[in-house]
């Protein structure tokens, strides 16, 4: 009787310690762990935010460092500054370091190299022609002045020319005319007034003859009395 009930507890004494180890062993549930993106992925994703959107006219650079997504640059306000902050708050990013510059002239500044070479020469061009126009402005400033002083030269010449220089002025360019060939013209001077008498071959001759007289320095005024008559 001893020896059976020994059996007993001894099979039962197995049974328990073969279950132990069997549920010590039994497998955990694995834990799941959400996958994290890489700052490279990250930055693209804000880049290409911010490029769709009305901030693409400006120099916007991102980083992304650790999950820190840093903004740097120039926006025209601030408004786009906390649109820009807005486009990099995504999924991933823990933290925004909004570090752009409010600058008015933000839009423009950001054209390119070929805009601003275009600006620069058409500025040049703009210069160029003003400079041009200036100097001719200064050349006729330049011939009216000296066409005044001449003038102003020759009245006070005048006041020092004799009849004598006068009659010699005016004789010595109806010598070269040809409308004056055949003419006989005299030459009389008084008081810086001179007189044409004598013929002249043609009306325009004697035209000429006048219109000659009053250009020489001194002469006040041309009395005509010329005739018309054939060339002698």
């Amino acid at each position: 009787m001893k020896a059976a009930i020994g059996s007993v507890v001894v099979a039962a004494a197995v049974l328990v310690a073969g279950q132990v180890p069997m549920q010590a062993a039994a497998p955990q549930a694995p834990t799941t762990t959400a996958s994290k993106s890489p700052d490279s992925t990250l930055g693209a994703r804000i880049d290409r935010k911010i490029h769709d959107s009305s901030l693409k006219k400006y120099d916007i650079k991102v980083s992304v460092n650790d999950g820190v997504a840093t903004l740097t640059g120039t926006v025209a306000t601030e408004a786009d500054r906390r649109r820009a902050a807005q486009l990099a708050t995504i999924d991933g990013v823990s933290r925004v370091d909004n570090q752009l510059v409010v600058d008015l002239n933000a839009g423009t500044a950001a054209k390119g190299t070929t805009g601003k070479a275009e600006s620069n020469i058409e500025k040049g061009a703009n210069k160029t022609k003003k400079g041009v126009d200036k100097a001719i402005d200064k050349t006729k400033e330049g011939a009216g002045t000296a066409w005044e002083k001449s003038k102003e030269g020759a009245s006070k010449a005048g006041e020092a020319i004799t009849d004598t220089y006068i009659k010699t002025r005016v004789h010595s360019k109806f010598l070269d005319e040809d409308l004056l060939k055949g003419s006989d013209i005299s030459v009389d001077v008084n008081d810086h007034v001179v007189t044409l008498t004598g013929t002249v071959p043609t009306a325009a001759g004697r035209a000429r003859a006048i219109e000659e007289a009053k250009k020489v320095e001194g002469v006040h005024q041309v009395i005509d009395r010329m005739t018309i008559a054939p060339k002698k």
